[in-house]
């Protein structure tokens, strides 16, 4: 456990089916360190998200759990398969959408949803095709050139592919980057249909899509795990179990007033004469509030207590 974060990094395994499993990874590029000694499982019927500064290493696992390149030290086990070594038994359990997306911009979407199909020697390759383009909201424009497609649809072939062999785990690598708000909405509906029947781990920036569609949380920060845990639960500690207490009194008042009450650790101004405050764990900061409020004749319009936004625990995790 991260004592300084109150967030468990490491539990003891469940009774379940553990579909990924992580341990000890470890993965050098010269004299950088990519990962450092990276552990932790992902179990079936998760959707993970996967976050971490730029530079700190996920996409390096992701292709390490994939098979695309070994790890320096450490092992990945799927569904039980040592990955090293195994990476044609993997491929066919996994399918994987890289964050640059690569397709064939002179193919037609079925053509290139063929060629996939032929390479995962699928029995019946026409009708897994026509599956997949239904599945994935393709049907308009399958008899189109890649090239021509918007990039919301240029995604959509690209998780198609990644699904066409009806894979167990779904690895997603920034599948949102660079859509306008319809499309990213269409692609995480996509994504949370995905997810009813598989295990699926998705890289992103964005933390409002972490929030809405994913289950448990992993964070990397400078190639190590700083975090890992269900969402809500990550969402429910702050750096000591703090309390978060949002209020708006009927004027603008000193900041330091307010921090003078007992057990407040800090006051952020949240817009026009409202605050947000963190009060220690051990403390209920609300009636402390209503009578600083009452003893200065000031009006509380509202006060509620909140859990902090996965933003913030992303820049707490890895600010630190």
């Amino acid at each position: 456990m991260n004592q300084e974060l109150g967030i468990v990094v490491s539990r003891p395994l469940k009774s379940v089916v553990l579909m990924i499993e992580i341990s000890n990874i470890t993965k050098i590029f010269g004299s950088q360190t990519a990962l450092d000694d990276v552990s932790f499982t992902i179990e079936t019927g998760s959707i993970v998200g996967f976050l971490g500064p730029n530079g700190a290493g996920k996409s390096t696992l992701m292709k390490i759990i994939t098979g695309l390149i070994s790890p320096t030290n450490g092992k990945v086990l799927v569904n039980g398969i040592d990955v090293t070594g195994n990476a044609a038994e993997v491929h066919k359990i996994i399918g994987y959408l890289p964050e640059n997306n690569p397709l064939y911009h002179d193919m037609y979407v079925k053509e290139y949803l063929q060629f996939t199909a032929n390479i995962y020697n699928i029995g019946n390759a026409k009708k897994a095709v026509e599956e997949v383009i239904e599945r994935t909201g393709l049907r308009a424009e399958s008899h189109k050139k890649i090239g021509t497609l918007s990039k919301g649809y240029k995604q959509r072939v690209g998780i198609a592919q990644a699904i066409i062999h009806n894979p167990q785990v779904l690895i997603l690598d920034e599948p949102t980057t660079g859509l306008d708000p319809n499309q990213i909405i269409e692609i995480r509906n996509l994504i949370v249909g995905l997810g009813r029947d598989k295990t699926i781990m998705l890289s992103t920036h964005i933390m409002q899509e972490v929030q809405a569609i994913c289950n448990h949380i992993a964070v990397l920060d400078h190639g190590r795990l700083v975090a890992n845990d269900e969402t809500q639960r990550i969402q429910q500690k702050t750096t000591d179990g703090n309390q978060l207490v949002e209020v708006e009194f009927n004027c603008k008042i000193d900041e330091q007033l307010l921090r003078q009450i007992a057990n407040i650790v800090s006051v952020e101004p949240q817009g026009e004469n409202r605050y947000l405050v963190e009060s220690a764990a051990e403390s209920d900061a609300r009636q402390d509030i209503f009578n600083f409020a009452v003893q200065n004749k000031i009006v509380v319009l509202s006060m509620q207590t909140r859990k902090r936004t996965i933003e913030e625990v992303f820049q707490e995790l890895t600010n630190k």
